[in-house]
């Protein structure tokens, strides 16, 4: 039976949409795959997450694109190789050399140099698509996607073992972020309002009760141990007790928000469709639009800078907002 593309995989297309100028391949494709080509302006392709690599970011997107800045986002360089053209929808680091991305098609990229180059490392049956990794060290990783589809690796990647994350009617939804809250807890949140925590390095997975009913496109820990649930129509749950309880946080848009990032002077900034930046002042959220309103699924926060990404590519954004 033929799947049917949900609002969440749309979105997810549309925050990644954008164009290459591309010219010849670097390297020959890998078995049944078309490599990623070395594009003049790469950096204003579609771009939906973002990883730091020890002081290198790392972000990753539509056609297989891969770019690197090591100068707290002031100039990026294209990945040398990348054996894939698809769309890649998350990136995670363990350490400054070894990081993983993820996509469409199943596939699970490795590398070893901290970004520049990269390989195929696992394609999962099926070839579903995968919506977000997370690595809590160089051994220990996490994967999940579509249609509850979710693994682990214990060894760095060299084997994955199927993870059951929801049960009964939950089995078949979207998980659309998996990442680390306090005291090694693993949260992962998906469509519907779900949201299930695993305090046993993903051994076992529990649903939370978070009232919400739109779906949770991600999460953050914060600095001093809140954990954040982000979804549609401005959605900011907020838990101190490692998810047994939420509390929304009033953002004042209903734009759907993405991604968010915490500064290192404990800010917090918050991205999402339609040019929707959320940052607190004064201990409440408050939302700007930006200018050019294009959808934005990730932010990054380095060198005194915001790094933006969203359908257009990268943008530097010195701003406090």
């Amino acid at each position: 039976m033929k799947l049917k593309l949900t609002a969440s995989l749309t979105l997810l297309a549309s925050l990644a949409a954008g164009i290459v100028l591309a010219t010849s391949p670097a390297s020959p494709p890998a078995a049944g795959e078309v490599p990623a080509m070395k594009a003049r302006l790469a950096t204003r392709a579609g771009l939906v997450a973002v990883s730091s690599a020890g002081e290198t970011y790392v972000a990753v997107g539509d056609y297989g694109t891969i770019v690197r800045s090591s100068d707290g986002g002031n100039t990026w360089q294209q990945a040398a190789t990348v054996p894939v053209s698809g769309l890649l929808t998350s990136v995670s680091f363990a350490d400054a050399k070894n990081g993983w991305a993820v996509g469409h098609g199943g596939i699970i990229l490795v590398t070893r140099d901290g970004g520049e180059t990269w390989a195929i490392q696992h394609t999962v049956d099926d070839k579903p698509v995968l919506l977000s990794v997370h690595f809590t060290d160089a051994e220990h990783g996490f994967v999940v996607g579509a249609y509850g589809t979710a693994l682990q690796t214990s060894d760095g990647g060299k084997n994955w073992e199927p993870m059951q994350v929801g049960e009964g009617r939950d089995a078949d939804l979207h998980l659309n972020h998996v990442f680390s809250g306090p005291s090694g807890t693993l949260f992962a949140a998906g469509e519907s309002g779900s949201a299930f925590r695993s305090k046993d390095g993903g051994l076992h997975w529990e649903r939370l009760n978070t009232g919400a009913t739109g779906s949770l496109w991600s999460g953050l820990q914060r600095k001093s141990g809140q954990v954040l649930l982000l979804g549609m129509s401005g959605k900011v749950l907020e838990s101190t007790d490692l998810g047994d309880h939420w509390k929304s946080l009033e953002t004042g848009t209903n734009q759907a928000l993405t991604g968010g990032v915490e500064k290192s002077d404990g800010g917090l900034v918050l991205v999402g469709t339609g040019g929707a930046i959320v940052t607190d002042k004064d201990g409440q959220l408050v939302t700007g639009i930006r200018d050019d309103r294009q959808n934005l699924a990730a932010v990054a926060s380095g060198g005194g800078n915001l790094i933006l990404l969203g359908q257009n590519g990268l943008i530097k954004d010195s701003q406090t907002h």
